[in-house]
């Protein structure tokens, strides 16, 4: 049997335990829902104020609100028995697409509404990867991580190129109807698939117990430099994405299929693919794919040349897989879910950040210039961290805690 056959297996034995297939569904449908939502929200902005500023700022800024979750309450996540927070993040999701379908409200309510949101979201990416170390044995955590990127990667190509057909033929509350339907799915497949795992250690979640693993995180070299890696250059990358509804607004929808497909086969050629030891040699060279082919926008080329390219460059998104699976392996256990939830909800932020900075750019100059010299950016801070991820790749034993350094 090929490795990549063995792998293939190993996909179909992921999906015979129960938390495993509810986790997986509950990820795919909110994805499913954002993608549709945001890429309507986007549409529905643009089309009231012609801002690339504000819309960028409404699809990726709330974002920022994650830091708040990261910075103050990310310590609940080991506190609080995961299904709890993931039932309850779908829940909240439903009821803000509703709000977004009821009221007819300014752009700057519509980016409150996704913002109060975002902190709970914040909260549920901590809860999910912290249980999928859980659920999963550690040696099978890359090949499970993948899994999951997968059905991201599906159902953003589902949900934008949804939202794309049904923004030609619906206004964009109904869309917002059909993510509140989904995001309701999603909270009773978590509530009732996921079991009653209790919390990883006890005690009161909160500002104290939150910087207490967060000044950890950043203390150690290794998971310094890991999150520097995970969060700078994918998100300017982002920052180039947010520009895509002002750039061309009738393609907007090709663009982000292209990315959300392109991210599909990074992740499944990190996880079915590779072993080990050549995603760690794959990671390298796919952090330098990831902005490249953005600098094509420069030349302002055809769309289904530009759509190639994002999808090529996108493929260089599962460099993260590599980097998330080795913070996996030097985090302490009764430490995961909440490493795990500062890590993803401040590459999040990052990229509310970058978004904002790219909308801001795209007031000043051409769409396309400001994608390229954000791609430009990302090249150049990709560089410069080759020598620290190479020193934090060697700073100590994998699967040595990181209590224990």
């Amino acid at each position: 049997m090929t490795r990549s056959s063995e792998a293939g297996a190993g996909y179909g034995r992921l999906f015979l335990d129960r938390e495993f297939r509810a986790l997986w569904a509950g990820s795919a449908l909110g994805t499913a829902s954002t993608s549709m939502a945001g890429l309507a929200l986007g549409l529905l902005v643009h089309t009231e104020t012609g801002s690339a500023f504000l819309t960028a700022l409404v699809v990726f800024g709330p974002s920022l609100a994650q830091l708040f979750g990261a910075s103050a309450l990310m310590s609940a996540v080991d506190t609080v028995p995961p299904r709890v927070l993931l039932a309850a993040s779908g829940a909240a999701m439903a009821i803000a697409f509703t709000a977004q379908a009821v009221f007819d409200v300014a752009p700057v309510g519509r980016l409150a509404i996704v913002v109060c949101t975002s902190v709970v979201l914040s909260l549920a990416s901590g809860a999910r990867w912290g249980l999928l170390a859980d659920v999963v044995p550690a040696n099978r955590y890359a090949l499970a991580r993948s899994a999951m990127n997968v059905s991201v990667g599906v159902m953003q190509v589902v949900g934008f190129a949804l939202g794309g057909v049904l923004s030609v033929l619906w206004a964009p509350t109904a869309i917002f109807w059909l993510a509140t339907g989904c995001s309701a799915v999603a909270a009773l497949v978590s509530w009732f698939g996921i079991g009653s795992h209790p919390p990883r250690r006890s005690g009161r979640p909160g500002f104290g117990a939150t910087w207490a693993a967060n000044t950890l995180l950043l203390r150690q070299p290794s998971t310094r430099w890991l999150l520097i890696a995970l969060c700078v250059p994918n998100g300017l990358v982002a920052g180039c994405e947010a520009l895509f509804v002002s750039y061309a607004p009738s393609a907007a929808a090709a663009f982000f299929v292209a990315g959300a497909a392109g991210m599909l086969a990074g992740d499944v050629l990190m996880g079915r693919v590779l072993t080990e030891r050549s995603r760690r040699v794959g990671t390298e060279w796919l952090r330098l794919l990831l902005p490249v082919p953005f600098l094509v926008f420069v030349l302002q080329p055809p769309i289904p040349v530009a759509a190639v390219m994002v999808a090529i460059g996108s493929i260089g998104y599962a460099a993260s897989l590599g980097q998330q699976e080795l913070l996996v392996a030097v985090t302490p256990h009764e430490l995961t879910g909440q490493i795990l939830g500062a890590e993803s909800s401040a590459r999040v932020a990052f990229q509310g950040v970058a978004a904002a900075v790219a909308g801001g750019l795209a007031e000043i100059v051409q769409t396309g210039l400001a994608i390229g010299l954000l791609s430009l950016t990302s090249i150049a801070v990709s560089v410069m961290l080759i020598p620290g991820l190479g020193r934090a790749a060697h700073s100590g034993p994998v699967g040595q805690p990181l209590l224990h350094q």
